[in-house]
């Protein structure tokens, strides 16, 4: 372990700042503010991850980073990627390496995920979308990655139709969007905010036409540069960044 934390911290000096801290920034948008990070998934490899080799899910993104350091590659930057259950299966559609793990799920119910439209964050052949899970479904793609989570944030340039401009409801909230360029912006709000809040952020302030709210108050997030690792709550799909090992 301690050879592997040496050389992590290497990399983490050497080789990574420009894939993981300079996508990095503090967003101030009215009374709140946002950590927002900008990847352009046709240089830098961005997965969804459940579960390890043993069939076992990650749980956190120390089981994932060691994970794929076997694989030779280093873990830049993760974030929880959608609502799980308490054995921390996904609620909704899940495909890894492009098999589906679990289908969409189209109809009603309670809580923030059936609070709809929702939608599907997906990868495939490196090029990244959102899309309302009706339409995602309709259009048969196979991603190599997709995750399902609700609400949508934004919906072609659209706030969700249900977000109030004066709810009183504050939380912790990530969610992930794609802007007209292609680019996923990923971004986890430093204080509680309104759904609303954080919608017109993704598309006033980074010009994303559709966006995906991924989950609230167990929102967390691995930067490598800025060694931070939240580990207050267990999770299910996890979204990362990572690169290979230098030769």
């Amino acid at each position: 372990m301690r050879k592997f934390l040496s050389i992590l911290g290497l990399l983490i000096g050497s080789t990574l700042p420009s894939l993981a801290l300079a996508a990095c920034a503090d967003v101030i948008d009215g009374d709140a503010r946002y950590l927002a990070c900008r990847f352009d998934p046709g240089r830098e490899d961005i997965r969804l991850h459940l579960s390890g080799p043993d069939g076992k899910a990650y749980g956190g993104f120390a089981k994932l980073r060691q994970q794929l350091w076997a694989e030779r590659r280093v873990l830049t930057f993760a974030m929880n990627a959608g609502m799980y259950h308490n054995d921390l299966s996904p609620v909704g559609y899940f495909a890894e390496y492009g098999k589906v793990l679990k289908p969409a799920v189209t109809g009603g119910g309670w809580g923030n995920f059936h609070l709809l439209p929702n939608g599907v964050f997906l990868m495939t052949d490196g090029k990244a979308s959102v899309m309302e899970t009706k339409a995602f479904v309709a259009s048969g793609l196979t991603p190599d990655f997709g995750t399902q989570s609700g609400p949508m944030l934004v919906i072609d340039g659209e706030l969700h139709p249900r977000f109030l401009a004066d709810s009183d409801s504050f939380k912790i909230r990530n969610g992930v969007g794609v802007d007209a360029e292609g680019r996923v912006h990923m971004v986890v709000s430093r204080v509680p905010v309104r759904f609303h809040d954080f919608a017109r952020l993704f598309r006033d302030r980074l010009g994303c036409a559709n966006a995906l709210y991924l989950d609230g108050t167990i929102s967390s997030v691995f930067i490598a540069e800025e060694k931070r690792m939240d580990r207050l709550f267990p999770m299910g799909p996890i979204l990362s960044v990572s690169m290979p090992i230098p030769q």
